[in-house]
């Protein structure tokens, strides 16, 4: 009781001197700064005006410092992305691009193949749908005896093939016979997507009611903003009844992918051709034989003629903005794969240099100091690849919480270290301390790893969220990675003992 007392009195005690301490350092500061001001007063104007202006400025680097420290700065590529795309924007980023090391030579030859398009001053049809839909044919009708283009336009890739068509009022168009898709060829559906981008206006080929690949489809085609008319091949294999049903149907399906019955057009045609039948003599005999089906492509060119009649101009800067869209698809695709690239290049050296860094480890703690440097340049190095700006302190906050759960899975690492070793038979002496490396470098292997994974789904670094993939992640990468950096241990530890024998 006495003792718990006499704390209650110090405590006392400390709270009345802090007060007259408090109360001392306000009086004292209130003095100084009435003199200050006095001074001020009695002073030039300038001088009053000017000890403000720099007490403001004081005030505002401080508030910019701490705004540095607290908050996380973030870059987010997709508002960037969401802008208008032009030519000239899109050759800024190809200029940055190739500055960064990035093969930029697709996406150059999709605008040059773009300019070659312009210039040639046709307009450009796109025939577009599954195999056996009959587009091959429809062109042949449209173009008896056609055969295809020699002068492949650049950009244009697999089955694709062109077709010069001069209509009756003299005009000239260029078909393209793009690959069907829903086949087993792998790439075509890609292919005769990207052509249809390059197109003016596409032909969207069905032979009955849509499919859910072909509706699929559909939609992929009216998102690219430009004309399209859905045709119902094959329309002479249906009676009158059922081609106004399915034409209906196909309306329907148009604006329920997102098209508009009164811009998107719905039309019929027949490619005509010959077809086998069967003829039943009065006698009862049976015998095969070849009738001519005659073309119907009336409805289709009336479509076909409206469309450019009502579009004019408006075609070309709908091709464009499909084809900058293009283009930058590709360009995003060229900038992943070398970031993929340069990644791996960072992890690998990181993951070097940590196992280098434990080899060379002369007393108790410097290893730490070494893991240290190397992790916040591996991570620092990688969120600047990645177009993130993270602070310093998510940085370490980053590399601290990592390490606490390493030292849940370290007994692990070691384990999955020395099972690596053992894939390398004759390790003889050179083995010796190379086990705590080789598990070191795992750790940073795996550390990137998970870093890069963060980062190309989020496009910044969140210390725990990163740390949390990491801890998830860990095992995975461990083991995937155990015979790369075993292999770089002991390649380091042979070169370390050649030299020492030097």
């Amino acid at each position: 009781m006495k003792l718990d007392r006499f704390i209650r009195t110090a405590i006392a005690a400390g709270i009345l001197l802090f007060l007259v301490v408090a109360v001392a350092a306000v009086l004292f500061l209130t003095e100084s700064a009435l003199n200050v001001w006095d001074r001020l007063v009695q002073g030039p104007s300038i001088l009053l005006y000017g000890y403000l202006a720099a007490l403001l400025l004081l005030v505002l680097a401080a508030l910019w410092l701490i705004w540095r420290l607290v908050v996380r700065r973030r870059i987010r590529p997709q508002a960037v992305r969401s802008e208008p795309l032009t030519r000239d924007r899109i050759e800024d980023r190809l200029r940055e691009a190739a500055d960064s090391g990035v093969e930029t030579r697709v996406v150059q030859a999709e605008l040059e193949d773009l300019a070659a398009r312009r210039g040639d001053g046709r307009v450009h049809l796109c025939f577009f749908g599954e195999v056996s839909t009959g587009k091959s044919s429809l062109i042949r009708a449209l173009v008896p005896g056609a055969e295809v283009s020699v002068d492949v336009l650049a950009g244009s890739t697999g089955e694709v093939e062109h077709y010069t068509w001069r209509t009756p009022d003299d005009s000239e168009l260029l078909l393209t016979d793009v690959p069907g898709t829903g086949g087993h060829e792998a790439g075509l559906d890609e292919s005769a997507l990207d052509e249809a981008r390059r197109a003016h206006a596409v032909l969207f080929v069905c032979d009955s009611d849509l499919t859910r690949d072909e509706t699929a489809a559909l939609k992929t085609l009216l998102a690219l903003g430009k004309p399209l008319i859905l045709v119902l091949n094959k329309a002479d294999r249906y009676s009158m009844s059922e081609r106004a049903t399915l034409v209906e149907r196909l309306l329907t399906r148009l604006e329920e992918a997102g098209g508009n019955a009164l811009e998107d057009r719905v039309v019929t045609a027949s490619a005509g051709g010959e077809i086998d039948v069967l003829e039943r003599s009065a006698d009862g005999g049976e015998r095969h034989t070849t009738r001519r089906r005659e073309a119907d492509l009336g409805v289709l060119l009336v479509a076909i003629n409206q469309l450019l009649a009502e579009e004019g101009e408006g075609l070309e800067s709908k091709r464009e903005r499909a084809v900058f869209r293009l283009a930058a698809d590709k360009l995003d695709e060229a900038e992943t794969a070398f970031r993929v690239a340069r990644a791996e290049q960072i992890i690998r050296g990181s993951t070097k240099k940590a196992v280098i860094g434990a080899l060379a480890a002369v007393s108790p703690g410097t290893d730490i100091l070494i893991q240290g440097y190397i992790g916040t340049t591996m991570t620092q190095a990688l969120c600047k690849l990645y177009g993130a700006a993270p602070r310093d302190l998510d940085v370490e906050e980053f590399l601290n919480l990592s390490q606490s759960r390493v030292g849940r899975t370290l007994p692990l690492t070691l384990a999955v270290a020395g099972n690596g070793l053992k894939a390398f038979p004759g390790l003889g002496t050179v083995a010796g301390g190379v086990v705590h490396a080789v598990a070191y470098g795992l750790i940073f292997d795996a550390l990137g790893r998970s870093l890069v994974l963060t980062l190309s789904k989020h496009g910044e670094l969140d210390p725990a969220v990163a740390a949390k993939e990491f801890e998830e992640g860990i095992s995975e990468h461990i083991e995937a990675g155990v015979k790369r950096v075993a292999k770089m241990a002991l390649e380091s530890k042979t070169g370390q003992q050649k030299r020492g024998n030097r």
